[in-house]
Order: C-alpha cells, then structure tokens, then sequence
C-alpha cells in the first residue's frame, strides 16, 4: 500500500481549506490571515507524519469560484497537479453547513471538468462550520434534506464528515462535536479509500505526462548532486518542472498574442491601402 498519502483540498473560496488543513495536522502549517482578503492565493503543500503515515495535504485556492478567470487559475492548477503528481490519493470536497446554492453546484460541476468525474470515487465531503450544524443532528442527516448534497455524497460513495475548526477544538463533553474525534474518523474513512483502490490514486493523462517529467528532472539532479537527500532531489525536480511548464505556458499565451496582433496589424494596414486606394481613385477621377 505504501506509506504516502497525497490529499488535494478543493473547495470555493472561504469554504475553511486552510483551517481544514491545520486541524487535520494539529499545528498551523497553512496561514490564516484573518482580513477580507484571507483566502488562500496560492497552492502550498505540507507534509507530516500521522499514524505511521507521510500525510502531504495541498490547499489550494478557490480554483473554481466564477470570479476567478481562466489567467488566474493556470499556474495555481499547474502548481497543484505538480504538487500531487503522480496523483491524489483522496480529493477532499470542502463545503460549509449552508445551503447547498447554486453557486456550490457550479464549483463542484467545474472540479469534475477538470479532474473528470472519476475522481469523486476518490472524494471525501468534509464540511465546516460544525458549530451551524443543528443540535442532536449528525452530518449525514442533514445531508439527507438537500437533494443536491444528497447526490454529491452519493457519487462520493456515501462519504461525508464536519469539523468546526473554531469551537470544536476542545470539547470534551459530546465526542461527536469533537474535531479529534472527526480528524480520527476521517483519516479512517481516507485509509478506506486507498484500501479498495488497492494503494493506487487518481491519476490523468496530464498527471501522468507531468509524473514523467519530474523523473526525469530527478535524474538529471541526482547525477549532478551526489548527497541530496530523495526528498530534496524530489521537491527540486518539483519546483523546476513546475518553473519550466509554467514558462511555456506565458511563452504559449505570448505567442498567441503576438500572432493575434500580427494578425490585427496586417489588417490595419491592408484597410489603410485600400482607403489610400480609394482616395486616390477619387482625385484622379476629379481631376480628369
């Protein structure tokens, strides 16, 4: 099975992915800046040992919040499937005690765009917020009175936990409003998954491509430095595929404009000969 588990947070912007993250680990690895700008820019992953297993968690920023453009998302979801390759054992869908609104249907229909909706048989549905949710209720009734979450659960296989990362870090009196308790199920419900995928993970065509690549990055490192711990050599290759696609991805925009302007340029000037043309069709037919 391994000892490595990869395990992407996907989920709209202010859903709680950091907050997750650190309740997971117990420490705060990923930073919360309490502001109106608090959410995650950027895609960061941490590494720690739990239960006799490397856990590396991946935040990621709201990917697919409809105010994001199409710019914006490239290079974050270029750093994300970097970070996972050569993929996530488990996707968490992070999703807070609220109503399940059109807007959350719309995060969940562009994640499946672009994982494929395969990779709901790898998810997990984690909500926030615990503190919302209604007293002597358990998550999996209130996912029952949502059509819509109803369905999301089910396609992830019936897998659904809460945290509060707020007030449930210490409540001794009900174990279910307990975030030790849930992180403890949770991590159970994730060794589950791997089990009956047989140790395997979600993986893709890009995935795979990008697995390659940073292979062969780590060759060229390890031939080039001796001593370099596995881990660091990995984390090198890493960052400089990482570096090199997300050039050639500005280097491709930039090629496309520039041919989108050389376009535009040589219909400037063929509308200024033609105009040129007729002015002097026009003179010379005054002038006879």
């Amino acid at each position: 099975m391994g000892d490595t588990r990869r395990i992407v947070l996907l989920g709209k912007t202010g859903a709680g992915k950091s907050n997750l993250a650190n309740t997971i680990f117990g420490e705060e690895l990923f930073t919360i800046n309490h502001t109106l700008n608090s959410e995650t820019k950027e895609c960061k992953a941490e590494t720690k040992s739990l239960n006799g297993k490397s856990i590396t968690l991946i935040d990621t920023p709201g990917f697919f919040d409809p105010g994001r453009s199409e710019e914006d998302n490239k290079p974050e979801i270029l750093r994300c499937l970097t970070e996972c390759a050569p993929g996530p054992h488990v996707f968490l869908i992070v999703l807070k005690v609220e109503k399940f609104t059109e807007h959350e249907k719309a995060v969940i229909a562009q994640m499946c765009n672009q994982f494929s909706e395969d990779a709901l048989t790898y998810a997990v549905v984690v909500f926030t917020h615990g503190d919302q949710l209604p007293e002597d209720m358990k998550i999996e009734e209130y996912v029952d009175q949502s059509e819509g979450l109803r369905d999301l659960v089910r396609k992830c296989g019936g897998r659904c936990h809460i945290v509060d990362n707020k007030y449930w870090k210490k409540n001794n009196e009900d174990e279910y409003r307990s975030n030790m308790f849930q992180v403890a199920e949770l991590l159970n419900t994730i060794e589950n998954i791997v089990m009956e995928n047989n140790g395997g993970y979600y993986t893709d065509e890009k995935l795979q491509a990008l697995e390659i690549k940073i292979q062969n990055e780590e060759e060229c490192i390890r031939q080039s430095s001796l001593n370099m711990a596995q881990e660091e050599i990995r984390q090198q290759a890493k960052i400089h595929v990482f570096k090199k696609q997300a050039n050639n991805s500005s280097l491709t925009w930039i090629k496309g404009f520039w041919g989108l302007a050389v376009i535009v340029g040589l219909f400037a000037t063929i509308t200024a000969v033609i105009r040129n043309l007729k002015r002097y069709g026009i003179a010379r037919n005054t002038t006879t």
